[in-house]
C-alpha cells in the first residue's frame, strides 16, 4: 500500500509540473507589496497531497510566495502544526496578523482566503 501511495504521489507531482498554471503579471512594486504581505503566511503541507497541490497551484496562479513547511518529513514543522493548529491535517494555512495567529484548514477555504487577500 505504501508503494502504491508513493507511485500515485509521483504521478500527481509529475502532472502538476507538466500542467503548471501561469501566474498573474504585476508591476515590480505591486509584486513586492504582495511578497511583503505573504510573509505573514505559512502553508503546512505534504508534497504529494492532492489538496496541497490544489492550494499550491492557486498560489502560483495568484503569484503569491507563501512559505511552505513540510509537515510530513520535518518533525519540527509537524510539531508546530499539531501544537498550533491542534491537529496534523494538511493543508493548513497559518495566518499571523496584528499579533494574532489563526490556523485555516480545508483547501477550498484556503483558496478562497488567498483569492480574497491577494486579488
Amino acid at each position: 500500500m505504501k508503494f502504491i501511495r508513493w507511485i500515485v504521489g509521483k504521478i500527481i507531482l509529475l502532472l502538476d509540473a507538466i500542467f503548471s498554471p501561469r501566474g498573474i503579471k504585476r508591476s515590480a512594486e505591486e509584486q513586492q507589496r504582495i511578497n511583503e504581505k505573504a510573509k505573514q503566511y505559512t502553508l503546512y503541507q505534504f508534497e504529494a497531497c492532492p489538496f496541497c497541490v490544489k492550494v499550491r497551484r492557486e498560489m502560483k496562479r495568484q503569484s503569491v510566495n507563501i512559505k511552505l513547511y513540510d509537515a510530513k518529513n520535518n518533525p519540527t514543522h509537524r510539531t508546530e502544526l499539531a501544537q498550533g493548529g491542534g491537529r496534523i491535517k494538511v493543508p493548513c494555512l497559518r495566518i499571523e496578523k496584528d499579533g494574532d495567529t489563526r490556523w485555516l484548514y480545508e483547501s477550498s477555504d484556503i483558496i478562497a482566503y488567498i483569492k480574497k487577500e491577494f486579488t
